[in-house]
């Protein structure tokens, strides 16, 4: 554009200062005049830093710029802090003149900005964006950041920890990921455990986002049973996180789609994923962006989307995602199938590596185009408890809420007595038992309580039996099993064998 000589140009980019890098070397392979204009120095020759202009206001520049202009061809001036450029006012119309003068004289006028730019303004020139530094760019700011401390400071990092590094501070500004590298050096050493710290220093960063809430994780406090399918299929999926897909033309996993039975831990898994993979976790909830005017919902979703492209890398929770997606015979607005096209198209084109958990329960209400092979990475159902399952589960709680174990034969009647429960009613039954003992002391937790505990708890699976069997249905007609074991051979049975669930 500089060599066409554009006679405007508009630079949408929060990074000024990494803009006007980029522009000092152009200016020296192209070998042109270029001023630059800002609140704090006023007009100086990009080349020499020498002043050129000493008032500092963005009128006096524009009018030091018209004269030039007038006087000399092929000039570039670039300005940095013009506030109120979007709209048809005293300010954009001094720079639209100013323009129509560079345009007779083979000048052009630049203007970084982070807003738009007034439309008759705009369509006397183009626009640039510049992005933050994708993974190829920042792991030679990575490199730049610390390969100068090499022998002043222990450095364990080898070439995978850098490219690793490269992809926790991509799409953060440059300034932001050297700030959070040279806190970790400034520690004294630098070692592969301060991979995590990058991630978590990053998370900092994005921890209040347009339309996502941050969801806090304690490692601690997540247990899982029976989900080995799911585990070893996630395993392979962390490896193309941080693998090198250009190549092979093949984009970063887009996600999961967890159907199943109510209360079975699906919402769970999205913090079992983030946490085993040590990403931030984010929620988003279709709800909350809501909005009253036409296409408010539509700018809010592709408002959170970019955000959460921002902050990758990191694991995205859509929780009951048939309630945000779900068709709507009263939406006369067409605000949800709109909504759903956006999300689509997102699901689809973007490369960021944003890994999408979404659960749902009523799978029919989810709009057909969303379950087609390409959408999700993979479709996985999660069932009710089988009875080995059930056994891991009530020993955990019990372990969990430092409980007093029953007898063997009482548990193994638990075990019996807990057929169709799935994990938050397991949880519930060992949970009254947990209160007794906060109120009445572990002297009071004997078989019997344990027994009426359980006895008390009526599952969704015998309250709405129709409902959990057609889901269970579907799941085995549409979806992997999560537990890694195969469905029952017969169609005329019911879903039974080893299943999965998560605590």
């Amino acid at each position: 554009m500089f060599r066409a000589r554009i006679p405007f140009i508009s630079i949408r980019s929060i990074e000024r200062t990494r803009v006007l890098e980029v522009v000092q070397q152009l200016a020296e392979e192209i070998n042109i005049p270029i001023y630059v204009h800002s609140l704090s120095h006023g007009m100086i020759d990009i080349k020499t830093k020498k002043g050129v202009n000493d008032d500092r206001s963005v009128a006096g520049g524009i009018d030091f710029a018209v004269q030039n202009i007038s006087q000399r061809q092929n000039l570039t001036f670039i300005f940095t802090e013009v506030s109120d450029i979007e709209d048809d006012n005293v300010v954009s119309r001094h720079i639209y003149d100013c323009v129509v003068q560079a345009i007779e004289r083979g000048g052009s006028i630049c203007v970084i900005s982070t807003k738009s730019v007034w439309s008759q303004l705009q369509r006397l020139g183009m626009t640039l964006t510049l992005d933050p530094p994708n993974e190829e760019e920042m792991l030679e700011v990575v490199k730049e950041c610390v390969t100068p401390y090499k022998g002043s400071i222990p450095i364990e990092w080898e070439e995978s920890d850098y490219k690793m590094a490269a992809t926790i501070l991509a799409n953060m500004t440059k300034i932001e990921a050297e700030n959070v590298l040279a806190t970790q050096m400034a520690k004294g050493s630098l070692t592969k455990d301060d991979i995590k710290e990058l991630s978590q220093a990053k998370d900092k960063l994005f921890s209040d986002i347009s339309g996502l809430e941050k969801v806090k994780i304690d490692n601690n406090t997540l247990s899982v049973a029976g989900l080995s399918g799911l585990q070893q299929w996630l395993d392979n999926q962390r490896q193309l996180l941080t693998a090198d897909l250009k190549a092979r033309k093949l984009r970063p996993p887009r996600g999961v789609l967890l159907v199943g039975v109510p209360g079975c831990g699906k919402s769970l898994s999205a913090k079992f994923i983030a946490a085993s993979w040590n990403l931030p976790l984010y929620r988003f909830d279709f709800a909350s962006i809501q909005g009253m005017y036409v296409g408010q919902s539509e700018n809010r979703l592709k408002e959170a989307f970019a955000s959460a492209d921002n902050a990758a890398p990191c694991v995205l929770w859509i929780d009951e995602i048939e309630k945000g997606l779900a068709a709507n015979a009263n939406d006369s607005s067409g605000v949800t199938t709109r909504m759903i096209g956006q999300f689509l198209f997102w699901l689809q084109e973007s490369l960021a590596k944003v890994f999408v958990v979404a659960t749902a329960n009523d799978v029919t209400k989810l709009p057909p185009e969303l379950l087609r092979k390409g959408r999700f990475d993979e479709l996985f159902f999660v069932d009710l408890p089988a009875e080995q399952e059930r056994k891991d589960i009530i020993n955990l709680y019990i372990k969990k809420n430092l409980l007093p174990e029953p007898s063997a034969e009482t548990f193994e009647k638990l075990v019996s007595l807990s057929d169709g429960f799935a994990g938050s009613d397991l949880e519930g039954a060992v949970r009254d038992v947990a209160i007794q003992a906060v109120i009445h002391g572990n002297e009071a937790v004997n078989n019997e309580l344990f027994e009426k505990c359980f006895k008390n708890i009526v599952p969704l699976s015998k309250t709405s039996p129709e409902r959990i069997e057609a889901i269970r249905i579907w799941g085995r007609e549409r979806a992997v099993p999560a537990s890694g074991s195969a469905w029952d051979s017969s169609p005329n049975d019911k879903v039974v064998g080893k299943r999965s669930i998560l605590i």
